[in-house]
């Protein structure tokens, strides 16, 4: 076998599998009983998702199926990043972001756990919001995997390229 084996970290969201948890949220926020006449909504606002109801309790329940939604297609908790709510008007208003691609921060913290916690031989290497790990060995690939999947890192990772 020549060369090195190698994988990416990366921290991506499947836009579509989003699009499909907060279209569940919306039909299931129109049809329960405890939403009925609250103004309670959810929709996309550019690459923002904007919830709004009449009260600080309803906007955070609309926040809770919408996560609800989120987990059921396998989506990370961690990728979304919500705010607070706030007034504006008569309702509240509630904005999350979708986070995506590693921060220079996180590619250096996870590198770092790499080096300081993985086998010794393997390498990492950060190229813009990712980060290659490679080594001889695959079976070292895979302890770091294991190793990257128990760490607790504020962020979702996904392992991507494995050859």
């Amino acid at each position: 076998m020549a060369g090195d084996s190698s994988f990416d970290v990366v921290s991506k969201v499947d836009r579509q599998e989003v699009d499909n948890a907060l279209n569940q949220a919306a039909k299931e926020i129109s049809q329960r009983y405890d939403f009925k006449g609250v103004g309670a909504s959810i929709s996309w606002s550019g690459d923002t998702i904007v919830m709004t109801a009449n009260s600080e309790d309803r906007v955070k329940a609309v926040l809770d199926v919408f996560q609800t939604k989120l987990v059921r297609r396998q989506i990370s908790l961690k990728s979304i990043d919500a705010g607070d709510p706030k007034q504006s008007g008569k309702e509240y208003r509630l904005e999350a972001a979708m986070k995506q691609g590693l921060s220079s921060e996180d590619a250096k913290k996870i590198a770092k756990i790499v080096r300081d916690e993985g086998p010794k031989g393997v390498k990492t290497q950060i190229t813009g919001d990712e980060l290659r790990v490679s080594a001889k060995s695959r079976d070292d690939l895979q302890t770091v995997i294991a190793l990257l999947k128990g760490a607790d890192l504020d962020v979702a990772l996904q392992f991507v390229n494995y050859r």
